[in-house]
C-alpha cells in the first residue's frame, strides 16, 4: 500500500467519523420551534420510524370517547411519551429527529380544526429548549380521520444516528 494511498484512507475514515448535522433556522430570527431545513452529510444512517398513536387516557372511559384518549394535548403528550420510549430502545433521543410529520384530525370542540395550538403546548416541551435545541423539520397535516375514533393525532419522524 503506498503512502498516498494510506492517506487518502485516513482522510475518508476522518470524514465519515465527523458525519454532520446542519440545521437551519427560520428567517427573520424567528422563535418558532422547527428547522426551516435540515441537511445531513451522505455517510450518516438515517432512521425512518413508523407513525406513533396515543394510548388511552382513561382506560375506563368508553372506547373512542374522548375522554378515552384525551384532547389534542393529552394525545401529543402521550405519543411523545411513547416515541421517547421506542426511540430509547434504538439508541436514540428527540435531539436526533431530523423530520416530523404530524397528522391531525380535526377537533369536534373546534368546529372541526385541529388543536395546533394543543399539539404546540406538547411539542415545545420536547424541541427547541434549553436542555434539547435541535429543531427538526416538521409538517402538520389535518387529516380526515385515523386509524380508530377518538385519534387526534399520529407522528412519524426521521433520525439522523450520531
Amino acid at each position: 500500500m503506498t503512502k498516498a494511498t494510506l492517506i487518502g484512507l485516513l482522510f475518508l475514515g476522518s470524514a465519515c467519523a465527523n458525519a454532520d448535522i446542519t440545521r437551519h433556522p427560520l428567517p427573520n430570527n424567528s422563535r418558532f420551534p422547527i428547522a426551516q431545513a435540515v441537511e445531513v452529510t451522505a455517510d450518516t444512517v438515517l432512521v425512518y420510524h413508523s407513525g406513533t398513536l396515543p394510548g388511552p387516557a382513561n382506560r375506563d372511559a368508553k372506547r373512542g370517547s374522548r375522554e378515552f384518549y384525551g384532547d389534542t394535548e393529552a394525545q401529543a403528550n402521550s405519543v411523545f411519551g411513547r416515541l421517547a420510549a421506542s426511540l430509547e430502545k434504538l439508541g436514540l433521543g428527540f435531539g436526533d429527529v431530523v423530520k416530523m410529520t404530524v397528522f391531525l384530525v380535526g377537533d369536534p370542540e373546534l368546529d372541526g380544526r385541529m388543536d395546533f395550538a394543543g399539539f404546540m403546548r406538547s411539542y415545545s416541551k420536547h424541541f427547541g429548549t434549553e436542555e434539547q435545541p435541535n429543531k427538526p423539520a416538521r409538517s402538520a397535516i389535518q387529516i380526515a380521520g385515523l386509524a380508530g375514533p377518538g385519534v387526534l393525532i399520529e407522528i412519524e419522524v426521521v433520525l439522523a444516528r450520531p
